[in-house]
């Protein structure tokens, strides 16, 4: 075994060993590519040909002093599928790692620190390690084995790998530069394509539907999903995307508890889809005003999921989503607060200015009449005055509907109540509505659901301890789902259900159902669903 020092050799220092020709030939070719992947593969390429080496490879180590990438250079990929697993850095790979010096062997077999090679790897004995700097970090090794004719590696050949180590450290510096560069404009690209798609106003199901495809197409994952916790204590898929959607959204399904509890997993989490590894990263969409929701990308390379740069972006592109659908909300709510005040202003308008002119105008047809000589002529004033009364009387209905005492939007109405349990509960619950909730939904139900959802607020607010919770109504063609969650203790063991009572009546007059649940990980789920027919 030949160790070398860690100092830089002649080579390494600027004097180049003979063969200096092929020796920058080879720097040149490997300088004429940005991508990282080639880079190496051509770096691992030039040492065996520079060295004569038969088999040559390329470990990049992770931050766990592992192997995250093994690029190999001499071995078909037929007999790389049969070979199996990529090493992990151990035996001999192991020795360059621990120790990030050039080491030569001559039988590489018998050294203390072989573990043997696995079923139908070639044969090798002569091996030359080097490590590999890039700006100062080793970037992780190159292994050469195998010399032509069964000659032991030389001095020569050692000071030309540290000297092509030396220059493809820059290469590949620059290259990761690049590399990193170009992630940034795509992601970024994709950030520009979620703020178009969320837009105001938004339909939630197909803006989840266009985040699935924009964050697939930039992370080339084999299924991207949006699910959110569901009150049956698994989850709901909002929408899913990409060619293994079907086997990802039953994982989905499956473990869909195991994953909501592990969060923010941008390392990865393994998974099997048809029998196949892959690698699930979990991203929480962090939203004030809407109700919590998971992004999900089943990735097929490890190598995505390690990587800081990319766990970095990706989360950055799940947070900008967040914010996007805060800002649509609050666009919602500013156009719901102008539409509101503006009725206000008509509603004033229409008392101030209208009503009183028509109670004018009846007070001097009313000193007209007692002018007034002929009886056709008295008829007319009352008839014209009674007129006048009804007129006024239609305006004030009119007003109290602009004013929201009659007919108002339940939309409103449900925020209002809401609001008025803010000071109890310490918080503002997230409200969300889908569907035609102010135009569907029947007066006599609409009352009934106000009624239930302030027990609900109330339950919260007495029992639960909660520090988050959620309103969420839902109204489809035959149906009316209202489900208030929180994450605080649950309700006690003993209560008593005086309004919980009055909620399974008022549901089971309107033939509807009702339910309280333990939530998926913890607290409340209150469910209360009647019919529309």
């Amino acid at each position: 075994m030949v160790r070398t020092p860690r100092e830089p050799s002649p080579a390494a220092a600027g004097g180049l060993p003979s063969g200096s020709r092929a020796l920058l030939d080879a720097v040149v070719a490997i300088s004429t590519d940005l991508d990282l992947h080639r880079v190496l593969s051509r770096i691992v390429g030039s040492a065996c040909e520079l060295t004569e080496a038969r088999y040559g490879a390329l470990g990049v180590l992770d931050a766990d002093e592992g192997l995250q990438d093994f690029v190999i250079h001499g071995i078909e990929p037929s007999l790389k599928d049969t070979i199996g697993a990529l090493p992990h850095g151990r035996g001999i790979l192991g020795l360059v790692i621990k120790d990030p010096r050039p080491l030569r062997l001559s039988d590489l077999t018998e050294h203390p620190a072989s573990y043997g090679f696995p079923p139908h790897h070639p044969e090798m004995k002569t091996f030359l390690g080097v490590p590999l700097e890039v700006q100062g970090t080793v970037f992780g090794n190159l292994y050469l084995t195998e010399k032509a004719d069964g000659r032991e590696f030389t001095d020569e050949d050692e000071e030309t790998v540290v000297a092509l180590a030396a220059a493809a450290g820059y290469v590949i510096g620059n290259a990761r530069a690049y590399s990193l560069s170009e992630r940034r404009r795509q992601w970024a690209e994709a950030t520009g394509h979620v703020s178009d798609a969320l837009q105001p106003p938004i339909e939630l199901n197909e803006a989840f539907a266009e985040v699935t495809r924009i964050l697939r197409s930039v992370t080339g994952a084999r299924a991207v999903a949006v699910f959110r916790p569901a009150s049956h204590g698994g989850v709901e898929l909002e929408a899913i995307d990409g060619p293994e959607r079907v086997a990802a959204g039953a994982v989905i399904e499956r473990d869909g508890r195991r994953l909501l509890a592990a969060e923010d997993l941008t390392d990865g989490l393994p998974i099997v889809l048809d029998g196949v590894q892959r690698w699930a990263v979990v991203l929480p969409l962090r939203s004030a005003l809407r109700e919590a929701a998971m992004l999900i990308a089943v990735v097929g390379s490890e190598e995505v999921v390690r990587d800081p740069q990319e766990q970095q972006l990706m989360q950055t592109f799940a947070d900008h989503v967040g914010l996007a659908l805060d800002r649509a909300r609050a666009v919602e709510d500013r156009e719901e607060l102008a539409v509101l005040t503006d009725r206000d202003r008509i509603a004033r308008d229409l008392h101030d200015l209208v009503i009183q002119r028509l109670f004018a105008t009846g007070m001097q047809l009313q000193g007209l009449r007692m002018l007034a000589d002929r009886p056709e002529l008295v008829g007319e004033i009352d008839t014209a005055v009674d007129n006048i009364d009804i007129t006024i009387k239609e305006i004030r209905g009119t007003i109290f509907e602009l004013q929201g005492r009659k007919d108002a939007s339940l939309r409103g109405d449900l925020r209002r109540l809401v609001k008025e349990f803010v000071p109890a509960l310490g918080f503002a619950p997230s409200v969300r509505t889908v569907g035609p909730v102010d135009t569907a939904v029947p007066d006599a139900v609409q009352s009934e659901l106000l009624a239930v959802l302030r027990e609900a607020l109330s339950n919260v607010a007495q029992h639960a301890r909660a520090k988050q919770a959620a309103v969420e109504l839902e109204v489809s063609d035959d149906e009316v789902f209202l489900r208030v969650t929180d994450d605080g203790v649950g309700l006690p063991d003993e209560r008593f259900e005086s309004g919980l009572r009055n909620a399974r009546s008022r549901a089971a007059a309107l033939r509807g159902f009702f339910a309280v649940t333990p939530g998926p990980l913890r607290g409340t789920v209150f469910t209360w669903r009647v019919p529309l027919s």
